[in-house]
């Protein structure tokens, strides 16, 4: 079942791999009813607690395949669809510690049906001027725990 807001608290948690844990992951849900192709997707930059992360150190987990961000660049094939959330991991050693964290994170996508000169100044990390749904939700935050 999805959340309705966008940064999900369900799979909030650090990543261990090997007994060691690397970093931290949560999961996204795409607010648009068609879907789209990952070549859409306009990545932006992550803030936890303040501390920035940019959108080029994320691995985003789509259909259970990780994508860097210069990857979804041209890839036309993968689809991501509205009822399927996409994990976002973030290396980070030590991951982050227990309690509560403040997420901001930004994306949006390109519309097949708008004039690419309406979606050439997509900017991912501000909200857009006027609210457009076809171009997805600018700016997310959201308070999640970790225990």
């Amino acid at each position: 079942m999805l959340e309705r807001q966008v940064i999900q608290s369900v799979g909030f948690r650090n990543i261990k791999e090997n007994g060691k844990i690397t970093g931290f992951q949560f999961k996204i849900r795409l607010p648009y009813y068609r879907g789209i192709f990952l070549s859409q997707l306009r990545p932006g930059t992550l803030y936890v607690d303040g501390e920035k992360v940019d959108r080029e150190d994320i691995i985003w987990n789509i259909n259970g395949q990780d994508h860097t961000f210069e990857e979804m660049k041209s890839n036309m094939k993968d689809h991501w669809a509205t009822t399927t959330p996409a994990i976002l991991k973030v290396p980070k050693e030590g991951g982050l510690s227990q309690g509560y964290h403040d997420l901001t994170y930004g994306f949006c996508f390109t519309s097949s049906y708008m004039p690419p000169a309406m979606q050439n100044n997509l900017d991912p990390d501000k909200e857009a001027f006027i609210f457009m749904p076809e171009f997805g939700h600018h700016v997310n935050s959201r308070r999640l725990i970790i225990v």
